[in-house]
Order: structure tokens, then C-alpha cells, then sequence
């Protein structure tokens, strides 16, 4: 598998996408799915331009339909990510609840450099190995459980420092930061 630094955005599965969207077929909601799906299947999971192109042509949907659904929902990237993700709720429930105490710890612990101040809405670091992305969100929209941290997709909800670490050193100690 190529890492996140040779990873070309014009290599994509073709087959792997042409069978994605004949299963979803013209259903409603269906482009999500097929997003998800191919977001998931690429080595750093991730949707390239050329991919969301594509998925256009084949559909017969407006790339800037497709794009905008892209950029929208906080679980699609436009840009190559780590094996994992760690993803921070930077919304005002979460804000008031900490998650900028969240977001440098994930930052200290996963080893990065943020260019930021703690205040951004829209950071995405990866570390140099590829092993994780740091990625903050606008709002999960899981208000009541702030501060929101997710990790691989999973959703953690009244997330603490302490919580974190241990989310993190389980990541470690399953060899997936290394």
C-alpha cells in the first residue's frame, strides 16, 4: 500500500468505483453512500479530485453537487489522511466544554505542530509516518454529549483529557500509531 506522502490523486480503483455506484444505483441518498464507500477504500482514505470527477461523470451528477456534499458532511476529506483519525468538535457546546484542552493534547501526544492558535475550525495535521490525522470539525452535532472527540469514526461524547490519552494509548499499544 503506497503511503499518504506517494500517494498520487489521479490512482484511484476504477472498477472498485464502477461497482460502488452500480450497487447504490439511483436510490435516494445514494451518492453519500458511494462517497463513504470509496472514501473507506482508498489507501489514505481520502476523495480525490479525479475521483469526485468521476463519480459525476458516472452518476450523471453535477460535480459541484458532488463536491458540495463532499465539503459538507465532516466525515468526507479532500485531502490524504493518517491510518487513523482523531477528530475534535470545535463547536461552541464543545468549546465551552473544553475541547481546545483536547485539541493540544491530541496534538502533544500524536507528536505535531499546529500552525493554529487552538481556535481554528478547520485543522487537519497528519503526522510525518502517516500513522494519524489530527482533524477538527465546526459541530458533530452531538451538542449534548460536549466536548465530542471522534476516533476512526468512532464517536466519544463528554470527552475529558484523561479519556483521550486513554483512547490514544490504545491506538498505540494496537500498533496502529506506529
Amino acid at each position: 500500500m503506497p503511503s499518504v506522502a506517494t500517494l498520487r490523486p489521479q490512482e484511484f480503483d476504477q472498477a472498485f468505483v464502477d461497482r460502488v455506484i452500480a450497487e447504490r444505483g439511483d436510490r435516494p441518498g445514494a451518492l453519500l453512500g458511494v462517497l463513504e464507500r470509496v472514501q473507506e477504500h482508498e489507501p489514505a482514505h481520502y476523495l480525490p479530485t479525479t475521483v469526485l470527477e468521476y463519480i459525476a461523470a458516472k452518476t450523471a451528477t453535477p460535480l459541484s453537487q458532488v463536491y458540495s456534499v463532499a465539503t459538507f458532511y465532516a466525515l468526507f476529506s479532500l485531502e490524504p489522511q493518517g491510518r487513523n483519525t482523531v477528530c475534535i468538535c470545535r463547536g461552541t457546546a464543545c468549546h465551552t466544554r473544553g475541547s481546545r484542552d483536547l485539541l493540544e493534547t491530541a496534538t502533544v501526544r500524536l507528536g505535531l505542530q499546529s500552525d493554529g492558535d487552538g481556535e481554528t475550525e478547520s485543522l487537519s495535521i497528519t503526522t510525518p509516518d502517516g500513522a494519524a490525522t489530527l482533524r477538527t470539525v465546526a459541530c458533530f452535532g452531538q451538542c449534548a454529549l460536549a466536548p465530542v472527540v471522534e476516533v476512526n469514526h468512532t464517536i466519544f461524547g463528554h470527552m475529558n483529557e484523561r479519556s483521550l490519552l486513554k483512547e490514544l494509548d490504545a491506538l498505540d499499544k494496537g500498533g496502529r500509531l506506529s
